[in-house]
């Protein structure tokens, strides 16, 4: 049980280190899912050039792709704090 307890307390650690950064705690799913809502597929895929977005996208292919290219996941990230400001 004593391990238990320190993750917990990592965890609430953690989170209070994180009060200014808007992404900490949304998960690159709902990143998406806000985006997709907002601008749709196509405008994304202008915004951002990648393949993910402009052939053929779904949720699933994206997540796919930007959980493995870091620089892709960067440039979406930017886009949603620059749609989180505009909110």
């Amino acid at each position: 049980m004593e391990g238990a307890d320190r993750t917990t307390t990592d965890a609430v650690n953690f989170m209070e280190s994180q009060p200014n950064n808007p992404l900490h705690g949304v998960k690159l799913e709902q990143i998406l899912i806000d985006l997709e809502a907002h601008y749709g597929w196509e405008a994304m895929g202008e915004k951002i050039n990648i393949r993910c977005f402009t052939d053929g996208p779904t949720l699933k292919s994206s997540l796919k792709f930007l959980r493995r290219t870091p620089w892709a996941r960067t440039k979406v990230e930017n886009l949603y704090l620059k749609f989180l400001k505009t909110k």
